[in-house]
């Protein structure tokens, strides 16, 4: 009974536990379920294709995650995601190698020039962000003449989505190797307890001797590279850069960010649930298409999981949460026997 009461004790006053675990949970059951709606049971294959919307994904949830943590939101990924994909395609035709060395430092310095006018002048990262997403989107398509740019490096191609171990790709592994790196970092380091700090507030923060200014550009910089490489390796895959991808990658990645237990105000969420967010959404969208659910259904449904998100991330309802957490704590410390119980069964 105990252990039952401290378990339910530690997920419901931890959300960034919660929310990532249930959601991912969630979705491998629908995922194993798929026989019951689709033509077949769930193959490697359609493993491989949801690890392969994951190596997509994954970086720009990271990146956007990332920049969350310190209660602020990088719009700009999409932008930067296109744009990174094009000078990839762009430079890297005869070597691979020089378009995405390209595509990443372009990355890093609008991020960097991101981070600078959002810690410097403490301008809310919303306007600033979603500035620079509507100018890459234009540099973009200046680049290409708003036409797709063919790749021509067959063997790249080919490269980055062979198949290994049945399920995997060099393109997920690249994306859960992104992981690894960016949870090392803050996990074993103060960077992880400033960022969060900073978040939480940033005021305080300052006061206690955190450099919250390197923090903010190093954490957009950051973003910025995972995009252009999530863009540079996706247009490799596809063997043509596309000037526009629309608004949905930033949908999903907001998707998935949330469902990884990030806060939208900031100051909570870890590496470990932003993967899980990743997965579950990518599971979701394989279970769409094995479904063979028609687009404008699937746009619904992703649409009614973020408010669902929004409503969970309620004030209100987080102030239930907090009281229920308090009930199953005094419940188990109830149930534990106090001296007089100890002396009569010690009698």
């Amino acid at each position: 009974m105990m252990s039952r009461t401290w378990l339910a004790r530690a997920f419901l006053s931890r959300p960034e536990r919660l929310l990532p675990t249930s959601a991912l949970g969630i979705a491998l059951l629908a995922y194993l379920a798929l026989p019951l709606y689709s033509a077949g049971p769930p193959l490697a294959f359609d493993t491989f294709n949801a690890l392969q919307f994951f190596a997509r994904l994954a970086p720009l949830v990271l990146g956007l995650g990332l920049t969350m943590f310190a209660g602020e939101f990088d719009l700009s990924i999409v932008g930067t995601y296109a744009l990174g994909g094009m000078l990839a395609v762009q430079y890297g035709g005869a070597h691979w190698v020089v378009g995405t060395a390209v595509a990443l430092a372009a990355g890093a310095v609008i991020g960097a020039v991101q981070g600078t006018i959002v810690a410097r002048f403490g301008i809310s990262s919303m306007p600033v962000t979603l500035g620079t997403y509507i100018a890459l989107l234009g540099l973009t398509k200046s680049i290409s003449g708003g036409l797709s740019k063919t790749y021509d490096n067959i063997a790249v191609t080919l490269w980055v989505d062979r198949q290994i171990a049945v399920i995997l790709s060099p393109r997920s592994l690249l994306a859960l190797a992104a992981f690894a790196v960016v949870g090392l970092l803050l996990g074993c380091s103060r960077w992880g307890r400033e960022v969060r700090a900073i978040g939480s507030d940033r005021r305080a923060s300052r006061v206690s001797g955190v450099r919250a200014d390197r923090l903010l550009i190093g954490l957009f910089a950051t973003s910025g590279v995972l995009a252009a490489a999530s863009g540079a390796l996706l247009n490799f895959s596809l063997g043509a850069a596309n000037p526009d991808p629309g608004i949905q990658p930033l949908i999903l990645a907001a998707v998935g960010a949330l469902l990884g237990g990030v806060s939208l105000a900031g100051g909570r969420g870890s590496v470990v649930g932003l993967l899980a967010g990743a997965l579950t959404v990518s599971l979701l969208a394989q279970i769409v298409t094995a479904a063979g659910l028609p687009g404008y259904l699937a746009q619904l449904f992703y649409a009614a999981l973020l408010v669902l998100i929004v409503a969970v991330e309620a004030p209100g309802l987080r102030r239930a949460w907090t009281r229920s957490s308090v009930r199953l704590h005094s419940r188990g410390s109830a149930d534990l026997p106090g001296p007089a119980d100890s002396r009569k069964v010690a009698s």
